[in-house]
């Protein structure tokens, strides 16, 4: 809401520009103007890192009932391997990061690495979000976008087991801050938030939305990941695959929510508990 602070009576209806970034708000019989001062604008959740991309903080988002999800506890991204020095202190001084959850496959993390965070305290786990073809060349199937929804419930009927670890690791206040992350920072860790932010009650339009700002980011992740060897099979950014669309999203939200029941049903189908989904929305939602 804007605030506004009374000046002097009586003068006529109209407003002017006070020239120092404000409105002045004038009407007869009522307060002649009123200062105008816009809200402060919302922090940006994008986490700038030299040596890493797509990196994005997943609170601020609205859940349903009121609320937000809280802030500095859960982060998405692309691969971690290249972060620098600085980008370390950053996330482990400037956000206390204690967990990384790497959803690559065995193989891929262990051909990968995770870079310099292997020299700290950091605790890695790998929970690999399972492709319906095991070679690597599955994480860039060639599938137009209306059936991405499909490739994603893949993902989920494979990755169970991996996905529910995961999110025990995220209601656990004493692992966070949290980063989760696949290559491309896109599909295992897309299907990974949205079944953790459906869970705690986000609604389908803002997850959807926080899905498509990866198409802010994607140009540069390809570019980086294709001075890696293992990733050179990335397809082409006007490739549908490449595409990061709120319409997909929906599409597998629609269907995770018809088919499991949404993100806490297709987590209690695969073991988690009501008091382990208490405590992730307890964790996650700042009312």
């Amino acid at each position: 809401m804007e605030a506004v602070r009374n000046v002097s009576p009586g003068a006529s209806a109209g407003t002017r520009d006070t020239g120092a970034g404000t409105r002045e708000r004038t009407g007869a019989g009522t307060p002649a103007h009123i200062t105008v001062v816009p809200p402060p604008p919302e922090p940006s959740r994008w986490i700038e890192l030299a040596g890493a991309d797509n990196v994005r903080d997943l609170g601020g988002l609205p859940v349903d009932g009121g609320g937000t999800t809280r802030r500095g506890v859960l982060f998405r991204a692309a691969t971690l391997q290249g972060v620098t020095a600085e980008d370390v202190a950053l996330l482990v001084d400037g956000l206390n990061l204690r967990t990384v959850v790497d959803l690559r496959g065995p193989g891929e993390a262990e051909r990968e690495g995770h870079g310099l965070l292997t020299a700290t305290a950091v605790h890695r786990a790998n929970l690999p979000v399972r492709l319906p073809d095991p070679d690597l060349s599955g994480v860039v199937p060639d599938e137009p976008e209306n059936e991405m929804h499909d490739f994603y419930l893949g993902l989920l009927r494979a990755s169970g087991d991996t996905l529910t670890a995961a999110a025990r690791l995220v209601a656990d206040p004493g692992r966070h801050s949290l980063v989760f992350h696949c290559a491309v920072g896109k599909d295992r860790t897309g299907v990974c938030a949205a079944v953790l932010l459906d869970a705690v009650g986000v609604p389908a339009e803002a997850i959807a939305t926080d899905y498509a700002l990866t198409a802010e980011r994607v140009a540069r992740v390809r570019d980086r990941l294709l001075t890696i060897s293992s990733y050179r099979h990335i397809p082409p950014l006007g490739h549908a695959y490449m595409a990061s669309t709120a319409r997909s999203m929906h599409d597998f939200l629609a269907r995770l929510s018809a088919e499991y029941g949404g993100g806490a049903g297709w987590l209690a189908r695969n073991g988690f508990t009501d008091a382990e989904l208490t405590r992730l929305r307890d964790t996650l939602v700042e009312r």
